[in-house]
C-alpha cells in the first residue's frame, strides 16, 4: 500500500509540470505513476491550480470590501485575463491580485504585527534562533518530559480545532509500529485568516524546531509540509531553514508538498489524502489519523503557530507558556482585517476581546457594526459582543467559535445579506462534492440569498434555517457543518436586513 500511494504522491507534482490537463497530459502521467488514467483525470479536476492555472484576483469578503471589483475593471481595462477566486489569504493587504507564479501584482501595504518583545511565545517581530535550543532540550531530557511540558504548558491546537496538544501527542506516542509520520498543516485557505504566512515566512526556523521536536517524541524519522499553493514565499523560507538547520536535524527527513488550491485539503484527512496523491476528499473518522493517518500508519498534524509555540514551551517552561494567556492558556495570534485602520497579525493573551485586538491595530475605520471572530466558518456577530473574550471556549456559547482567528471587522456601509451572500460563495466554491449534505445545501443557502437580494422577498430564506440544520448534521466534516452559519448568523443577529416591507423575515 506505501509503494503505492508514494506513486501516487507523484501525480500532483506531474500534472503541474504538464500545465495543464488534456487527454494526453493524463495519459502521460498515468503511464508515469502507473495509476489508471480516470483516477489521474479525477484528481487533476479538483484543484484548481491545476484546473485554472493564471493570474487570479481575490474575492474574499476583506478583498471586496476593499475594491475587488475596482481591481477588477482595472485589470480587464488592461487586457490582462484572471481567475476570480475565493481566498488568497493576504487580507490585510487587501485588495490583491497574483500572477500566473503566485506573486503579489496589485496588493495594499504590508500588514502589521505585534512589536518585538521576549515576552511573546512566538515574537513575530524577534530573532530567529539558529542553536534550535528547544530541541536540544528535548533530547536531553526525553520524549515523557516534553509531553509532561506540553500537558502543563495547556497548549490547544492553533489550527482551529482547539483540541488540547497533548492528547493528540499522547495517542501518537502509544501506538506501536516502526513507522510513524510527522505532518505540518499549512495549508491556510480561509478568508480573514493568515497568521500561518506570517510564522513561515518571519519565524520559519520556530516551526522547523518544533516539527523536529515532535518527530523526536512520537520517534518518526519522515516529516511533511504541506504548505498551501499560493504561498510560495513562505514555502521558500521553510525550505531556506531546513538548510540553515541541517546540523541540527539529524536523521530527520523533510518531504516539501505544495497544495494545489483546495481549501478542504485543511482538513486533516483531506489532506493526508493529498500528500498521497488522491483527490482531498475527507475520510470518515474513526480510525484516526493518530492511529491510521499517511499511508496508513499512526501521524502526527499539527498546525503551523501549534508548533511554533513548542521553542518557547520548553526553553521557558510549560507553566510560564500557560500563565500568558488572559482566559485560556498561551499567547495567540490574531489575524484582523476588514475596517480597521491598521490591519494585521497581532499576539495577544489568548482571551483578549475585540476592542482589545482592534487597539493594537489602530483603531476602528467608521462606525462597526459585525465582526467574524474566526474566520469565515464562524459567522457574524454584532458589534455589542465586541467585549466576549476571543478564546476557544466563550464564542461557541453564542453559536460562533474562535477557529484560526481570523477577525474581520464589518462597519455600517455594508449590507449583511451581501457579506453573509460572498462568505457563502466561498463554502459554495470550496466544498469537495462528497456528502449531499453539503454539496447541494451550500447552492441552496447561495440560490436564497441571491433571489432575497435580487427581489428583497425573504420567503425564499423561509427554509434556509431546516437546511442549514441538515447540513450540520448530515456533512462529514466541518466545512459542511458551518457553511451554513454566515447566512444563519446574519440573519439572527442582523433582522432588519432580511426583511420585507419593514418586518422581519419568517427565519428572524
Amino acid at each position: 500500500m506505501q509503494q503505492y500511494s508514494a506513486t501516487r504522491g507523484q501525480i500532483l507534482k506531474l500534472l503541474e509540470a504538464e500545465g495543464d490537463t488534456s487527454q494526453e497530459s493524463i495519459k502521460r502521467v498515468s503511464e508515469a505513476t502507473g495509476v489508471p488514467e480516470a483516477d489521474v483525470y479525477g484528481t487533476a479536476r479538483f484543484y484548481d491550480l491545476i484546473v485554472r492555472p493564471g493570474p487570479r484576483v481575490c474575492q474574499g469578503l476583506s478583498c471586496l470590501m476593499a475594491g475587488t471589483e475596482e481591481l477588477c475593471e482595472e485589470l480587464t481595462d488592461a487586457g490582462i485575463s484572471f481567475h476570480r477566486v475565493s481566498c488568497l489569504g493576504q487580507c490585510d493587504r487587501a485588495p490583491v491580485a497574483l500572477d500566473g507564479q503566485m506573486t503579489l501584482t496589485h496588493c495594499g501595504p504590508k500588514g502589521g504585527i505585534s512589536p518585538d518583545s521576549s515576552e511573546l511565545a512566538m515574537n513575530l517581530a524577534g530573532a530567529e534562533d539558529l542553536n534550535y535550543p528547544a530541541l536540544a532540550l528535548a533530547r536531553k531530557n526525553g520524549a515523557e518530559w516534553v509531553a509532561e511540558q506540553l500537558e502543563s504548558s495547556g497548549l490547544q491546537g492553533r489550527g482551529g480545532a482547539g483540541f488540547p496538544a497533548h492528547f493528540k501527542w499522547n495517542a501518537v506516542r502509544k501506538e506501536s509500529g516502526p513507522t510513524k509520520y510527522v505532518i505540518c498543516n499549512a495549508d491556510e485557505a480561509e478568508p480573514g485568516t493568515f497568521k500561518d504566512r506570517e510564522l513561515m515566512s518571519r519565524r520559519p526556523h520556530l516551526v522547523i524546531e518544533g516539527l523536529a521536536i515532535a518527530a523526536f517524541c512520537i520517534d518518526a524519522t519522515d516529516i511533511y509540509l504541506y504548505v498551501r499553493g499560493e504561498f510560495p514565499g513562505p514555502g521558500h523560507s521553510l525550505e531556506q531553514a531546513i538548510k540553515e538547520a541541517a546540523q541540527h536535524l539529524g536523521d530527520f527527513n523533510f518531504h516539501m508538498v505544495h497544495g494545489h488550491g483546495a481549501y478542504i485539503c485543511g482538513e486533516e484527512t483531506a489532506l493526508i489524502e493529498s500528500i498521497e496523491g488522491k483527490r482531498g476528499m475527507p475520510r470518515l473518522k474513526p480510525p484516526y489519523p493518530t492511529q491510521e493517518g499517511l499511508f496508513g500508519k499512526p501521524t502526527l498534524m499539527n498546525n503551523v503557530e501549534t508548533l511554533a509555540c513548542l521553542h518557547s514551551v520548553l526553553c521557558r517552561g510549560g507553566d510560564w507558556f500557560a500563565g500568558l494567556g488572559k482566559t485560556e492558556p498561551g499567547t495567540k495570534l490574531y489575524c484582523i482585517s476588514g475596517h480597521v485602520q491598521s490591519p494585521g497579525v497581532y499576539e495577544l493573551p489568548l482571551g483578549v476581546s475585540l476592542d482589545e485586538l482592534v487597539q493594537a491595530a489602530g483603531g476602528y475605520v467608521g462606525n462597526p457594526m459585525a465582526f467574524s471572530p474566526g474566520g469565515a466558518s464562524s459567522g457574524f456577530l454584532p458589534i455589542s459582543e465586541r467585549d466576549r473574550p476571543l478564546d476557544f471556549r466563550g464564542l461557541p456559547e453564542i453559536g460562533s467559535m474562535l477557529g484560526s482567528a481570523g477577525a474581520v471587522v464589518i462597519n455600517d456601509t455594508v449590507d449583511m445579506a451581501w457579506a453573509a451572500r460572498w462568505q457563502t460563495v466561498f463554502f459554495e466554491d470550496e466544498t469537495c462534492g462528497q456528502c449531499a449534505p453539503c454539496r447541494i445545501g451550500v447552492r441552496y443557502v447561495r440560490r436564497a440569498l441571491d433571489q432575497f437580494i435580487e427581489d428583497g422577498d425573504s420567503s425564499h430564506l423561509d427554509h434556509l434555517n431546516d437546511v442549514a440544520w441538515e447540513m450540520a448534521e448530515g456533512s462529514i466534516c466541518g466545512l459542511g457543518m458551518t457553511a451554513a452559519l454566515p447566512a444563519r448568523s446574519a440573519m439572527q443577529h442582523f433582522p432588519q436586513g432580511f426583511s420585507r416591507d419593514g418586518e422581519e423575515s419568517h427565519d428572524g
